[in-house]
């Protein structure tokens, strides 16, 4: 006995000895702020205090409550806390009552039943060396991951609402800038084919005025299939259809979204939940691992049974017949094909693509935080370009018509001041687009919207 103690002592320290689980490495080229400004007062805002706009507001509500892939990810949460209801249970005894009859030989050689009912203790692992343990460890981590992963999903959700409603409104603004434009060509087309059949303009300025046309119809066909697609795709995300009243009518401007501030320490995008579902899932690796090293080790099991015993049946409950068995039993694997050895390569290889998609998840973190950082002041830049060009365009257009009216301008230049404004027209609102698209990527990169 005094040398089993022993050796099951021996296999416990070496079990306990066995080699840390692998950390992430630290991440090259991460710099420690994130854009310039003041990282001491910057601080990121909830998704709440990022919407002003209140139709955007209502719009992601409805989506936290009705969207398919959310409801997915919270059943992904509460499966993974079954599962680790099911990995603490695994460490405690099941106990029964049952009973049974057996007939064998007795000590004198003769046959005869034996009825037994009572407690019964099934196959009890004591988890000696930490095997049990460590796959509820990576039970509890795979847990936190999904709860990690609902975050993430939210998160992804509300910015793509936002982002969805936002191309709806720039549809909304193409199609009118379209109809305007192509009821003014028309028009247009119109008078110089009164011209032209008066002997005042050539078949080449009613084809020139007619490209003109095409160009606006073809620009509204397209505006509006890209409303109906993107209809589509909110109501996919809402989980239900939207009405038109629902998407609102207000034009596109900076104040629908709040600053999301720069010169936050990239630390932060450690909280991302994206990443912190990276890191529990290498956790659970890790302790999938320790689980696998520690099946090397002998496995301790105990089983027992207690109630009455009897050789007739109708004596089995009759006093005096009280009877109990305790066993344990101690197997050490010798021969398993190296199973086990397969098992352990199996969980090695797994712990080192989960750090190796740890490491991915802090890079993309900061390559989607830099590029939309890189955005901010570009894309503000862009936009007040676009409107200078916008008024010249207008200016323009307004005074080669002015020429062509008094005979000092020529149709063509007419054509081309117009076809300049349509496109300048265009420009800004998929400028202003552009410009809040790359806020929501902003708020969704550093991802602390909860």
């Amino acid at each position: 006995m005094r040398r089993l103690v022993c050796t099951i002592a021996a296999f416990a320290l070496a079990a306990c000895a066995q080699p840390l689980p692998l950390k992430p490495a630290a991440q090259p080229g991460v710099p420690v702020q994130l854009g310039t400004g003041d990282a001491a007062i910057a601080a990121p805002p909830s998704w709440r205090e990022f919407v002003r706009d209140p139709v955007l507001l209502a719009l992601a509500e409805q989506a936290l409550q009705h969207n398919r892939d959310l409801r997915i990810a919270a059943l992904n949460v509460e499966r993974a806390q079954a599962a680790l209801r099911l990995s603490e249970a695994a460490r405690w005894p099941v106990i029964g009552v049952g009973g049974g009859v057996a007939r064998a030989p007795d000590n004198n050689g003769k046959q005869g039943n034996t009825f037994t009912a009572g407690v019964q203790l099934a196959s009890w692992e004591i988890d000696l060396f930490g095997r049990l343990r460590a796959l509820d460890a990576a039970a509890r981590a795979q847990l936190l991951a999904s709860e990690a992963g609902q975050r993430a999903v939210q998160t992804a959700i509300v910015a793509q609402v936002i982002a969805t409603a936002l191309a709806l409104r720039a549809d909304d603004a193409l199609i009118d800038v379209a109809q305007r434009t192509l009821a003014a060509r028309d028009e247009s087309l119109r008078l110089v084919r009164l011209r032209e059949r008066a002997g005042a303009s050539s078949l080449l300025d009613v084809d020139s005025q007619a490209v003109l046309a095409a160009q606006a119809r073809v620009a509204l066909a397209q505006a509006q299939r890209a409303r109906a697609q993107d209809g589509n795709a909110l109501a996919l995300l809402v989980g239900r259809p939207v009405a038109a009243a629902e998407v609102g009518n207000t034009p596109l401007a900076t104040a629908l979204l709040s600053e999301v501030p720069a010169g936050l320490p990239s630390s932060l995008l450690l909280e991302r939940p994206d990443v912190v579902a990276a890191e529990r899932l290498l956790e659970a690796s890790s302790a999938n691992l320790s689980a696998a090293r520690r099946a090397l080790w002998p496995n301790i099991t105990l089983t027992g049974q207690a109630g009455q015993v009897s050789s007739q049946l109708s004596g089995l409950f009759e006093g005096g017949n009280f009877a109990y068995t305790l066993a344990a039993n101690l197997f050490f694997t010798v021969f398993d094909g190296g199973r086990r050895r397969a098992g352990i390569a199996d969980a090695d290889a797994a712990e080192r693509i989960a750090v190796a998609e740890y490491e991915q998840a802090v890079q993309a973190a900061f390559r989607e935080t830099a590029d939309a950082l890189a955005g901010l002041t570009t894309w503000r830049d862009q936009l007040a370009a676009q409107r200078q060009q916008l008024d010249a365009a207008r200016e323009v257009a307004s005074l080669v018509d002015l020429r062509a009216r008094q005979g000092a301008a020529s149709l063509l230049e007419q054509l081309e001041a117009q076809r300049s404004l349509f496109a300048a027209e265009q420009a800004l609102v998929q400028t202003q687009l552009a410009e809040l698209n790359n806020r929501v990527a902003l708020f969704k990169a550093i991802g602390r919207g909860w």
